[in-house]
């Protein structure tokens, strides 16, 4: 089994360099996945003279992890906005996210954009008799805000099922094929793409400077932050989002591929679609969300998709498995737009759950009229500076109090392992130098330690066995073996010990 993506095994794309002089451009666009490459697009075809910088490659990260479905279904969410934050914010949440979709339907259409586009229903279902309300008042909110849905009483696959929400015409794709075009129109734009670049700090000015790790900058009139996390937190976003990990597997499909993309609304989660790849059927389910750093109640996530696959699916072993990082806000609303009130040409978008597709390329039309300085109807609904005070204060107060105990519990742990008390393979929290520290033995008998304090505000990471890889459990920052960087909001490695 292959522990990587589908769309980034399946894809080839050109090589970039790593900036390696300074730069005079007008943006400045840091993070290369939908929104960032959408937005430098966008830019690039009005003119604009544009850097897009990655620290990894280009369309690898959460866009490259994703289950790549387009749609408004967002779960069942609509009825939730429409009572906090109203119907009208609700309705431009909805229709930001369906122009977001036609906009990528046009593109492929227009262009030709071989990406395995399909126009595919999407699902929302339940078991339960305690959630048929819930759909009920889903399907209410529909009509209220002019969505074309449908409540159903079972769905065209064979799951237990009490009650569904159908919304039609929505579409399934190749992501990593799809920007693939765009990232071949940026090189007869005057757009400078820089991959392996990490951006370590901004220089506030008359004009922006955007320093990166290898001592270049970039001096530009705007600076727009793409990353998956914002790597210039002025607004106090690790405050503001958590960060959950979540998990999908690949298989073939020995008989005929159902029709439409499934979500179930209770927990666990379990999301459902297909794939053509090289001829050949796929299946693909995801789910077993957990917090970051907060999975030691998780049995094996990998092995319980499989479960399920096996059961309703008659599934074998699966070909892929991957895992993705997202991040969601206090109101379950990306934040887009200015970083903070009184920085008007630096520009976020992050926060978008597990709807990166449709979100991330609202986010891109958004932050193209902003720096364009043209209205758009949809700045107020994901303004980075609004605080609604139900749910916001709630859910604030309950992500910063489970931070607090993951902190508390973290320095309060005891341990007694030594590094030789590691089996090959294994990975743990030991005893090492009179401190806390982590080691991973690995099958040659080489063991890696490192100081488990994180670097970003000190809470004691914990070690994902699935992914190899040392998680915060206060604000999600991922660390490799070694120490280094794998997720923000962190910036520094672990320290290694030799």
């Amino acid at each position: 089994m292959k522990s990587t993506s589908i769309w980034i095994d399946q894809t080839n794309y050109p090589s970039f360099s790593e900036l390696d002089r300074n730069l005079d451009v007008e943006v400045a666009i840091v993070g290369a996945g939908i929104t960032g490459i959408t937005t430098a697009y966008l830019l690039g075809k009005a003119g604009y003279k544009v850097a897009l910088l990655e620290a990894d490659t280009i369309a690898k990260g959460t866009t490259g992890h994703t289950t790549a479905k387009v749609s408004i279904q967002h779960d069942v969410i609509y009825h939730e906005l429409m009572h906090h934050i109203g119907k009208e914010r609700a309705r431009n949440y909805y229709k930001a996210n369906q122009e977001a979709l036609e906009f990528m339907n046009d593109m492929v259409h227009e262009h030709g954009i071989d990406c395995d586009w399909t126009e595919q229903n999407a699902y929302i279902y339940t078991d339960k008799e305690t959630t048929v309300e819930q759909l009920q008042q889903e399907a209410r909110a529909y009509e209220q805000l002019g969505i074309t849905g449908k409540y159903l009483s079972s769905i065209p696959i064979d799951l237990p099922t009490k009650a569904g929400l159908v919304v039609n015409n929505q579409a399934q794709f190749n992501p990593r094929k799809y920007l693939l075009y765009f990232v071949q129109q940026l090189a007869d734009m005057d757009v400078h793409i820089f991959e392996h670049t990490p951006v370590t700090d901004v220089i506030e000015g008359r004009v922006h400077k955007v320093e990166t790790k290898s001592g270049y900058h970039i001096s530009c009139h705007t600076i727009v932050a793409c990353s998956h996390f914002p790597f210039y937190d002025k607004g106090f976003y690790f405050s503001r989002m958590y960060a959950e990990r979540s998990y999908v597997i690949a298989a073939p499909l020995n008989k005929q591929a159902p029709k439409g993309m499934y979500l179930s609304a209770d927990e666990p989660k379990r999301s459902i679609r297909t794939a053509n790849l090289n001829g050949n059927n796929f299946i693909l389910i995801g789910g077993e969300s957990h917090k970051t750093g907060q999975s030691e109640d998780i049995e094996n996530p990998f092995h319980q998709l499989q479960q399920f696959g096996k059961r309703y699916f008659d599934i074998q072993e699966p070909l892929y498995q991957w895992s993705a990082q997202d991040l969601t806000t206090l109101d379950n609303i990306p934040y887009v737009g200015q970083i903070t009130t009184s920085r008007h040409n630096i520009l976020i978008a992050t926060g978008f759950r597990k709807w990166g597709m449709t979100n991330g390329t609202a986010a891109a039309l958004l932050l193209t009229d902003l720096v364009q300085k043209q209205p758009s109807p949809y700045e107020d609904v994901f303004a980075p500076s609004r605080f609604y005070a139900d749910p916001s204060i709630k859910h604030f107060l309950m992500q910063n109090v489970n931070v607090a105990s993951q902190l508390m519990k973290g320095k309060l742990e005891i341990t007694f392992r030594q590094p030789e008390d590691l089996q090959a393979d294994e990975g743990a929290t030991i005893y090492y130098n009179n401190q806390r520290a982590g080691a991973y033995k690995n099958t040659d008998g080489d063991i890696y330690i490192v100081d488990t304090t994180c670097t970003h505000l000190g809470c004691e990471v914990e070690w994902n066995n699935d992914e190899k890889s040392w998680d915060c459990p206060c604000h999600g920052s991922r660390f490799s073996i070694e120490g280094e960087v794998l997720e923000g909001p962190a910036k520094k490695s672990l320290k290694r010990f030799k």
